[in-house]
């Protein structure tokens, strides 16, 4: 059986082991702030259980200082980045650093443009349950969230900023170049109907691009899109779809080469996703390529959505609102918390905690998952901090593919209206988040004393941060309440 290629983990015990790759680069991650956990860290014996302590440990630590979060961040990149290596199609294997240098000699993708025939929209418009929201109607359903607690107030306050700078939506002087263009979550849709440019990444895969080139035609902006090297530029889009695309994995030198041609500001939107180990392979490739375009093309920016189900510090303001929550529960919740000795409904935060942790990681995502949404936020956090213009968000929780294909999310994200948590459709999302990518990019985004404050600012996590109970105190019931109404 052949090995792999690309980007690859390390071998460590005669095997290239996710485990260990996780254990130690929490630990080389936590090591100089938090040496105890750090070492807690490296002897865990039950990584694929025992990992969400030690993810929430990393924002624990984080907490102590500004300089903390920077010090985790960074140690985190670095130990990543020494670790993965790369194999080439020879079977030569190297350092991750060497990709750019080892591997000049690929032949150049080739570009196609489709320009769009249809009509430039101007004004922010929100799908959601059927209708279009806008003016208003969406000044409206931004105020009701809030009141729920489905989204922060920063959120509603920077959409309603876009709705007020209809002109901001011209994004004719950006690039913004999607990775994972055939994403759910991705922007492109929305930057290609408010007549801006995209430059999409994904897999030369016919089915992804027929898809992206029909969006195109439809909307007035324009899609640019990879080439295999050789094919011809002016084929009929059925014959583009089947010549496009490019492997981050296997061909970054090539992506590189190509994403440097363009003219602009780049605007760098990580919105990729692969199932299981080939996550983290792809996010590190990811990154690695944001890397090399920070160094040749400084004015870079970066995009990134983060996941809800995750560890955040959240405001005051948050387990303000969880603890009124709390203490207006009915009996049957205090009965449920009886019964289970404490494990079920367990409350958010310790009363007047500031910050909170929320702690919304799910178990069944893996630690490869949380690995690679975690890289994101180092990244971002250190980008920032060089002066980079980076937006960040916070994205709901969204019906996507990928997470009604497992059995237990669908069933959990059917009950979870029961406790107050909102879920998306992948439509809502997107545009409401392509609306925040707007936002950051006019006004340079948030700048605020700590890194976790910034990862706060407009988060849309769904209700998340503001339900009275912890998510996995809950997540059982979830499941249990949403079986017959998950979605497949």
């Amino acid at each position: 059986m052949e090995g792999p290629t690309g980007v690859v983990f390390p071998v460590t015990g005669g095997k290239r082991s996710t485990t260990a790759l996780g254990r130690a680069v929490v630990a080389d991650a936590l090591r100089a702030v938090d040496p105890v956990g750090a070492r807690s860290a490296e002897h865990e014996t039950d990584w694929r259980h025992g990992y969400l302590g030690h993810f929430r440990r990393l924002v624990e630590a984080g907490l102590l200082s500004a300089d903390a979060a920077l010090t985790i961040a960074r140690a985190g990149l670095a130990s990543l980045h020494g670790r993965m290596t790369v194999i080439d199609d020879d079977g030569r294997e190297a350092g991750l650093g060497e990709v750019f240098s080892a591997s000049g000699d690929q032949p150049a993708l080739g570009t196609a443009t489709v320009t769009g025939a249809g009509p430039v929209k101007r004004e922010l418009s929100l799908p959601y349950r059927g209708q279009r929201l806008r003016g208003d109607d969406l000044r409206r359903r931004l105020d009701a969230w809030v009141t729920a607690g489905v989204v922060e107030p920063s959120c509603a306050e920077a959409v309603a900023t876009v709705i007020a700078n209809p002109d901001w939506l011209d994004l004719r002087d950006q690039r913004i170049v999607v990775l994972g263009a055939g994403a759910e979550m991705g922007p492109l849709t929305s930057v290609l109907r408010w007549g801006g440019e995209v430059v999409a990444i994904d897999l030369p895969r016919p089915e992804i691009w027929r898809r992206l080139v029909q969006t195109a035609r439809r909307h007035g902006g324009r899609l640019h899109l990879p080439l295999r090297p050789g094919s011809a530029a002016d084929g009929d889009d059925r014959t583009l779809a089947a010549q496009a695309g490019a492997d981050l994995l296997h061909r970054l030198p090539q992506v590189a080469q190509w994403l440097r041609q363009f003219d602009g500001r780049l605007v760098l939107g990580n919105y990729v996703y692969a199932d299981g180990a080939t996550n983290v392979r792809v996010a590190v490739a990811v990154d690695a390529l944001t890397r090399h375009l920070q160094e040749h093309r400084p004015d870079t920016a970066l995009a990134f959505l983060a996941t809800p189900t995750d560890v955040f510090a959240v405001p005051a303001d948050a387990v303000s609102h969880a603890d009124q929550g709390y203490a207006k529960r009915g009996n049957t919740h205090r009965a449920l918390r009886m019964l289970s000795a404490g494990r079920l409904l367990r409350r958010s935060y310790p009363p007047g905690a500031d910050p909170g942790v929320n702690d919304s990681l799910v178990a069944q995502q893996g630690p490869n998952y949380a690995l690679a949404k975690r890289l994101q936020r180092w990244r971002a956090t250190v980008a920032r901090e060089a002066g980079a213009t980076v937006t960040f968000t916070v994205a709901p929780p969204t019906r996507t593919r990928s997470v009604l294909r497992n059995r237990a999310l669908a069933a959990a994200y059917a009950g979870a209206h029961r406790f107050g948590i909102e879920v998306f459709d992948p439509a809502t999302s997107n545009t409401l988040m392509a609306a925040l990518l707007v936002h950051n990019l006019r006004t340079g985004g948030p700048a605020f004393a700590q890194p976790w404050q910034d990862e706060a600012y407009a988060a849309a996590h769904g209700g998340l941060w503001r339900v009275p109970y912890a998510p996995r105190s809950a997540l059982g019931l979830a499941v249990l309440l949403g079986l017959g109404g998950a979605r497949t």
